[in-house]
């Protein structure tokens, strides 16, 4: 390949980059491979970033992957094979030789290791383990013993650790010595001989001090840490809330054990996300992308939801049973309205639900502030009731009338029900998730389906019974 035919090549990878076309440098990538260009391969993608170069992969063909992996320089292959989906990474791991998953094991922050571990099945675990050395065997193990949702099973021991009595020519000695096998240095953590947390110190301070300055003189001494057995997810709402990059994780005893660091935080924040939008969506959450995921797994996952709903369901059925008969006669308008107030009371009761769980989620609201809540929501409620109401008699008056004659006393009946339906509803979507929180059940789960459920029966009797009071 030429000079300029190499840049040309470089300028349309730069062009797909921008736009997102991962799909047609994966196959440039595959024409060079079939043509045994190697060395282009290697310094094009030398250039890439690794993220970008993970969403090539994904384009590329099993077969060419471990080829592309192997042109990758050391360092960016293992950035690149932590980007990787973990069905990628499974292949690599059963193609590469002992020696190749070694190189891997150490390119890889510990734990990124432990997350990859994780994901892998049974008999290639114990293969990856065996290339590992006893220090990181024993690491490895003692993440994988805390609590799948705790700050201990994301965190890692790749650090910097500083004493009390250093200067700061001894940190910067330190750092430069220990700091490319630490997965962070720019925050840095004091301890004293019985290992315990003492303070930080950033390498802002440290640059901005002078080399004879000690440690314990410029260190902060109010630190924030959190417990190895603290849910994982509020460990990433703190790192959030005070933009830390990093955030220590101590024992019972105070003693330093690891650190979360920020991409792991945004990490658990996005699953969590994740899983929060499937539940509200009445679906088991998965963790195999849309794509990736089986259409008998999705299937799985939709069944048991979709038939709980359908059973509950069933108590409507016999509240419309139990007043069909009655609303017929006093109007054929009144039960032809039974759809648009049960729809609206049940977006009402959603539109209250999410607001809270997101509150809930962010550490604005807790149970504690239900009342503070329901007031809030009582207010909204009504200025949203009274507003829906008025446009749903002008609504029945003059647009219904025209195909549907109804008397004023009909279209009143509705209007009041459909106020009454939205109060109830915004109550029972703001204080349902609470109550979920306080019982130590996921507030998700008690989002959209199962509220517009509740909503939908009661808003019924409510209307049939309204309808009788005052028409029949």
């Amino acid at each position: 390949m030429s000079e300029e035919q190499e840049n040309d090549m470089e300028q349309l990878i730069d062009d797909c980059i921008s736009e997102k076309k991962y799909g047609e440098i994966a196959e440039k990538l595959q024409e060079c491979l079939s043509e045994k260009k190697y060395a282009e391969v290697k310094n094009l993608l030398s250039e890439l970033n690794a993220v970008d170069i993970a969403e090539i992969a994904y384009e590329i063909e099993d077969d060419r992957l471990p080829i592309i992996y192997r042109l990758l320089p050391k360092e960016l292959a293992a950035d690149v094979f932590v980007e990787m989906d973990t069905e990628q990474q499974e292949l690599l791991l059963r193609k590469f030789s002992d020696k190749e998953i070694k190189e891997i094991l150490s390119g890889l922050f510990l734990d990124d290791t432990v997350d990859i571990l994780e994901e892998m099945p049974a008999a290639l675990v114990k293969r990856i383990l065996k290339q590992a050395d006893k220090e990181t065997r024993d690491s490895i193990n003692s993440i994988l013993s805390y609590p799948e949702d705790s700050a201990g099973s994301i965190m890692t021991t790749e650090y910097v650790n500083l004493k009390e009595n250093y200067t700061v020519g001894d940190a910067f000695e330190k750092i430069r010595r220990t700091g490319p096998d630490k997965e962070t240095i720019y925050t840095c953590y004091v301890t004293d001989k019985s290992r315990k947390l003492v303070g930080i110190v950033s390498a802002r301070t440290l640059l901005l001090s002078s080399p004879d300055d000690n440690i314990a003189d410029i260190m902060e001494t109010n630190v924030i840490s959190v417990d190895t057995h603290t849910d994982k997810e509020y460990v990433a709402r703190e790192i959030q809330r005070y933009g830390f990059l990093s955030m220590p994780v101590v024992d019972k005893e105070n003693r330093l054990v690891g650190i979360v660091t920020v991409d792991d935080a945004m990490d658990v924040l996005r699953e969590e996300n994740s899983e929060d939008f499937s539940k509200m969506s009445a679906v088991t959450p998965s963790d195999k992308p849309y794509l990736k995921t089986s259409v008998f797994k999705i299937f799985l996952n939709r069944l048991p939801w979709l038939l709980i709903l359908m059973v509950s369901a069933t108590f409507t059925s016999f509240i419309i049973s139990r007043y069909e008969d009655a609303l017929l006669n006093l109007s054929v308008t009144l039960f032809a309205c039974v759809p648009m107030l049960m729809d609206t009371g049940g977006n009402a009761g959603s539109q209250a639900s999410v607001t809270v769980i997101r509150s809930i989620a962010l550490g604005e609201a807790y149970p504690k502030d239900v009342f503070k809540v329901i007031w809030k929501e009582l207010r909204v409620s009504l200025m949203l009731g009274a507003v829906m109401s008025v446009v749903c008699f002008g609504k029945l008056m003059i647009i219904d009338s025209i195909y549907n004659p109804m008397t004023p006393y009909v279209a009143l009946t509705i209007s009041i029900a459909l106020f009454i339906t939205i109060v109830l509803a915004k109550l029972i979507g703001s204080t349902l998730p609470l109550l979920a929180k306080k019982i130590k059940l996921d507030p998700a789960v008690v989002a959209s389906p199962f509220i517009t459920t509740i909503v939908d029966a009661l808003s019924l009797i409510i209307y049939s019974n309204i309808a009788l009071a005052l028409l029949g």
